[in-house]
C-alpha cells in the first residue's frame, strides 16, 4: 500500500470509530534536541498522523508559537538530514504515520529523488508544503509519488471553488483546510462560517479533510469533528511542551 494510502487509511479508522481524527504538529528538535524522538513516539501513540515540523527561518505562514520553536530548533541544529536520522531511530516503535511540513527551500536543497527516497526509508508518508503552490509542484508531486508518498495540498477560506476542485483532485493522503486567513496560533477564535466552508470542501473530495490553524481547545475539535474528518493542532501543542507540561496528557483532552 503506498505510504499515503496509510495516511488515509489511518484518518478514517478514527472516524470509524465514532473519534475526530487528531493530527498533531510539533517542530522537530524543540524544545529541547535530545528530546525529540522520545517525543515523536509519545506523541505517535495519541494522533492518528504526526505532522512533524522542519524549522525553518522564515516560516511566513506561522504565529509567534512556530516562529520562535522553528527558531530556537535551527540554532539547536536541528536540519532535514538529522531529522530523518533521529526518526530512523524509533521508527519501529511509531504507531501513526508521519508527515511533514516543510517551507520549500529545505526540500529544494536536500534534492527531490534524495528527499522522496529517504522519507521513504524512514516512513514520512506526506509532505505539506505552504509556500509550494499548485501550479509549481509538478516536479515535487512526481518525485513523491515515485516513492508511493504524497504531497497535501492545502485549501483556506479565500479559494475559489474551481481551486478548491483542482486541489482537492491533487492533494494524497489528506486535504489540509486552514479554517482562517491569516497565521497559525491565533487567539480569534475558528471563523464563523466554518461549517459551511468544509462542507465545501467534503463535497469535492473523497479524501479525509483535516483542519487546522486556530485549533486550541476539544471544543474546537468537535466543531470541526462535526463537519470534517480531522483536527490539526501544532501552536498550542507546542506551547504545552515548551512549558514542559505533559502534552501526551494535553491531546488526550482534546477528544
Amino acid at each position: 500500500m503506498s505510504s499515503f494510502k496509510i495516511i488515509e487509511s489511518s484518518l478514517k479508522a478514527a472516524n470509524n470509530n465514532n473519534k475526530t481524527a487528531l493530527v498533531p504538529f510539533f517542530t522537530a528538535g524543540y524544545p529541547q534536541l535530545n528530546s525529540f524522538a522520545n517525543d515523536l513516539i509519545n506523541i505517535s501513540k495519541v494522533g492518528d498522523v504526526v505532522e512533524i515540523g522542519v524549522p525553518f527561518s522564515d516560516p511566513m505562514a506561522d504565529g509567534m508559537t512556530i516562529q520562535r520553536s522553528s527558531h530556537q530548533a535551527l540554532k539547536n541544529g536541528v536540519n532535514l538530514k538529522w531529522i530523518f536520522d533521529q526518526i530512523e531511530t524509533v521508527s519501529e516503535q511509531l504507531q501513526a504515520p508521519l508527515v511533514m511540513m516543510s517551507y520549500l527551500n529545505p526540500l529544494l536543497a536536500f534534492g527531490y529523488k534524495e528527499l522522496a527516497q529517504r522519507a521513504k526509508e524512514v516512513g514520512v508518508g506526506g509532505f505539506i508544503v505552504p509556500d509550494l503552490p499548485l501550479e509549481e509542484s509538478a516536479e515535487l508531486q512526481s518525485s513523491l509519488e515515485n516513492m508511493g508518498l504524497g504531497l497535501i495540498q492545502l485549501i483556506t477560506p479565500a479559494t475559489p471553488i474551481d481551486r478548491m476542485i483542482n486541489l482537492c483532485a491533487a492533494s494524497k493522503g489528506f486535504v489540509y483546510a486552514v479554517t482562517m486567513t491569516g497565521i497559525t496560533g491565533s487567539d480569534s477564535g475558528l471563523a464563523a462560517n466554518l461549517a459551511k466552508y468544509l462542507d465545501q470542501i467534503y463535497d469535492i473530495t473523497d479524501l479525509p479533510v483535516c483542519a487546522g490553524f486556530g485549533v486550541r481547545s476539544a471544543k474546537d475539535v468537535r466543531m470541526i469533528g462535526r463537519h470534517a474528518d480531522g483536527a490539526i493542532v501544532g501552536s498550542a501543542l507546542v506551547e504545552v511542551m515548551e512549558r514542559g507540561e505533559d502534552f501526551v496528557g494535553f491531546l488526550e483532552r482534546l477528544r
